[in-house]
């Protein structure tokens, strides 16, 4: 359709929009800006408060839409329900307006546009971000269920992201209350492939609804396609009400275990939105806490850093404890009477948390020669360090060397473990990572620890462990 046929059509259907629309009821200007998205019954702007700069998402309903059939009282439904929500994964609701041409809802802008748009740059998510997504939604859908309102429009497209990419349920369009929808069984609406098969079958909507509509929105962010994509409309609806649909082989088990719950044909088989949080695909998996907005256009590599600093962190307590005692000392690390390097930064004495398990403590001396395990301890394994540490010009090779000294003094030191039955049994346990291969940036971290099992942390933030016998 050209310019100008568009601009007519928009002109027949009466929806005229200025560059410049004032709020009659509170005299607030707005400039209109870009197009954001359109829908069934209206379209999405960028406005910009002129007398604040701030800016809001604005959907716009020409009057003389709203007017036809039904349509001004879904209009009105939608403002009641939208303005009445509050909660930190909706969109937020400011207020609503009205003037001779169109119907104004003032909306949260969200900068990053939706899921769908992820998606289509992407075309798959990998398994943490769609537990980091799916975790708001299903937060924001509880809340959504909680105040008696069931969506009816689940989808990509209606999940919207802020700039600091947390995820809001929009478009409320289709919503209605819980009541209000078992005394209209017989409606069918929203998308045709995220229809449920109790509402393809005319018994109507419900929170149920809600929740195989969730079964498909895994199912298409994890492989880029809907489970119910067939040309055919009937032969589409004839899958959907007998739950039939592919399965890929390359997702997680428990990733196609949830999904399998999430798309059972009846209603009463599919889990709550509490049980679905609570499906090992959540509580096991690896879920970021934050995502950058790269994530927008390219497939993101979770940092290893964190899971092995803690490891050393933890490494590190072991050897310095030693014995527990029942009295408190110091440990040495090297002799007194050794001499230290030159030019090595003088560091002031750490008191360190007495032991849990013990009433005494055991506190560590860091003297200048601890230098190499103190990088050790604070995870610092590549060559970043303060200035000051820097002042003393030790290169990679000495700090190797240095920390192989400190090393084998320490275990010199420390007192022999049978000398305390119970610790014998607590380090029996005790295994060391041996060798190791990191390949974090790419593929992942691989190792070998000293009862001959391997492991691998891959870049997606599983990880697979191998006993020595290989099973």
């Amino acid at each position: 359709m050209g310019r100008m046929d568009y601009a007519a059509q928009r002109k027949a259907e009466g929806e005229t929009l200025k560059y410049f629309i004032e709020d009659p009821g509170t005299g607030t200007l707005y400039k209109r800006g870009q197009l954001l998205g359109k829908g069934a019954f209206g379209r999405c702007y960028k406005f910009t408060d002129m007398s604040t700069n701030k800016v809001y998402a604005v959907k716009v309903i020409s009057q003389s839409r709203a007017s036809k059939l039904d349509n001004r009282g879904k209009v009105e439904r939608e403002i009641e329900l939208h303005s009445q929500l509050k909660h930190r994964n909706v969109v937020g609701f400011h207020r609503h307006f009205a003037d001779q041409d169109n119907i104004y809802m003032v909306l949260e802008y969200c900068s990053r546009k939706s899921l769908a748009h992820i998606l289509k740059a992407r075309k798959t998510l990998t398994e943490p971000e769609v537990r980091f997504y799916l975790k708001q939604i299903i937060t924001g859908l509880q809340y959504i269920h909680q105040q008696g309102i069931i969506h009816r429009d689940l989808k990509l497209s209606n999940f919207f992201i802020t700039k600091n990419m947390r995820v809001k349920i929009g478009d409320l369009g289709l919503a209605t209350r819980e009541e209000q929808a078992n005394r209209r069984r017989g409606v069918v609406c929203g998308t045709p492939n995220y229809l449920a098969p109790e509402v393809v079958a005319k018994k109507g909507h419900s929170f149920k609804s809600d929740i195989w509509a969730l079964g498909c929105i895994m199912y298409t962010a994890l492989t880029g396609c809907s489970p119910f994509e067939i040309s055919h409309k009937q032969e589409m609806y004839r899958c959907i009400r007998e739950g039939r649909y592919p399965m890929p082989s390359n997702l997680s088990p428990s990733a196609r275990e949830l999904i399998g719950k999430l798309l059972a044909p009846n209603p009463a088989a599919r889990p709550s939105l509490e049980e679905a949080l609570n499906h090992p695909f959540f509580i096991q998996g690896f879920t970021p806490t934050r995502l950058s907005s790269r994530t927008c256009h390219s497939a993101p590599i979770f940092s290893l850093a964190n899971p092995l600093r803690k490891f050393f962190q933890k490494a590190a307590k072991v050897l310095f404890r030693g014995s527990p005692c029942q009295e408190s000392r110091t440990v040495n690390l090297l002799p007194q009477k050794e001499t230290l390097p030159q030019g090595l930064p003088q560091c002031p004495v750490v008191e360190h948390p007495s032991l849990e398990e013990e009433k005494g403590s055991v506190n560590i001396t860091e003297d200048p020669s601890n230098y190499p395990i103190r990088l050790l301890m604070k995870g610092s394994l590549n060559n970043s360090w303060s200035a000051a540490e820097a002042d003393a010009k030790w290169t990679p090779g000495s700090v190797i060397e240095k920390a192989d000294q400190v090393l084998q003094t320490c275990l010199k030191t420390i007192p022999l473990v049978e000398q305390n039955h119970r610790y014998q049994q607590q380090a029996s346990s005790v295994r060391m990572v041996t060798k190791w291969v990191d390949y974090s940036n790419k593929y992942g971290f691989g190792y070998l620890v000293s009862d001959g099992s391997t492991g691998v942390l891959l870049a997606d933030g599983t990880h697979i462990a191998l006993c020595p016998q290989r099973q």
